[in-house]
């Protein structure tokens, strides 16, 4: 998308706003829930239409989620129907969908709305369409590295969620849960997006330029910062690993007590905490992607191919190379 004067639909306006969620099959429910249910709480407590949203696909057809359940569409995506807000929101298979007919329906239909969204894996569809070729852009931390590798054009962030002039993207259901309520408090106010918040008994405790976390703590950052802490050093060092002792340091702590802590809050050792999180890493890269095993290896901190195989076929089972035959 150029970089035009186009109006931000971030900013204090009570004109209901028309946004068009296009949604592919594989995509999660739950993002799909995250970016269309607080548009929906935000009219219920202005008590009119702050927003008017319709679902859409690219056949016209039901969408299927990842977890089976079909998202019923009102109709089949027309790139020149009138709209403020084109949302795209994907999840796997989104290779499949960029063929060059729709593509060019995106630009189209990117060019007459006021802004532009790829939730998840929407974002590769809006990428792959040339709308964030000089822009900055999130995407699923999963696919961050090769999201960039894609599109060096594209300033890649780790961000939960980026707004940069008419184009948003977001990494998840929960960051697009915190992207709706940013659309929200900046059209409505403050006092609406809390109530949105409300109804959902949610929490917003992260900024928009946090990091996506590689685990997600949740309230566990409650009982005991210095797990959270540590959690955090591990998973910032997924590919070379630090030794546990010098995680106990920056953490504060001796290593017989961080061992206590890990014991008594997770029931393993730190040691077996950070080797489980590194191979969950490997596993979804295995399953997930054509990266070479070499590669993985390399990515989760192993110092070689072969270790690599012989650590995750204690965890799951069987080699990687039979998990992705598989």
């Amino acid at each position: 998308m150029a970089k035009t004067a186009k109006p931000s639909i971030f900013q204090p306006e009570r004109t209901p706003l028309d946004v068009t969620f296009l949604v592919f099959s594989g995509a999660s429910i739950m993002c799909v829930a995250s970016a269309i249910d607080p548009l929906r709480a935000a009219n219920r407590i202005s008590g009119g239409e702050s927003f008017r949203y319709r679902l859409v696909s690219v056949s016209g057809d039901p969408a299927i989620t990842t977890c089976g359940l079909p998202i019923a569409v009102g109709g089949r995506f027309d790139p020149a129907a009138s709209t403020d807000v084109i949302v795209v929101i994907a999840g796997f298979g989104t290779q499949g969908y960029a063929t060059a007919s729709f593509l060019q329906g995106l630009r189209r239909a990117a060019r007459s709305a006021r802004a532009c969204g790829g939730i998840e894996a929407g974002t590769w569809l809006v990428a792959r369409a040339g709308l964030l070729e000089g822009r900055a852009a999130t995407t699923h931390w999963e696919d961050m590295e090769d999201f960039a590798a894609a599109f060096p054009g594209t300033d890649v962030r780790p961000d939960r969620y980026v707004i940069d002039g008419p184009v948003f993207t977001s990494g998840g259901a929960s960051p697009t849960f915190d992207l709706m309520l940013h659309l929200v408090r900046s059209r409505l106010g403050m006092a609406a997006a809390l109530d949105v918040a409300s109804v959902f008994i949610y929490d917003q405790s992260r900024a928009a330029t946090d990091a996506q976390p590689l685990v997600s703590l949740g309230r566990l950052d409650g009982y005991d910062p210095r797990l959270a802490q540590a959690i955090r050093l591990m998973e910032a060092h997924v590919d070379q690993p630090f030794g546990i002792d010098a995680i106990a340091k920056r953490t504060g702590v001796t290593p017989r007590t961080l061992e206590s802590i890990f014991r008594k809050s997770i029931g393993e050792t730190p040691g077996a905490y950070y080797l489980r999180l590194r191979l969950t890493a490997a596993r979804k890269l295995v399953v997930d992607t054509r990266v070479p095993m070499t590669d993985i290896a390399a990515r989760t901190g192993f110092s070689s191919a072969a270790s690599f195989s012989r650590a995750f076929a204690r965890s799951f089972g069987k080699p990687p190379t039979a998990l992705r035959k598989g």
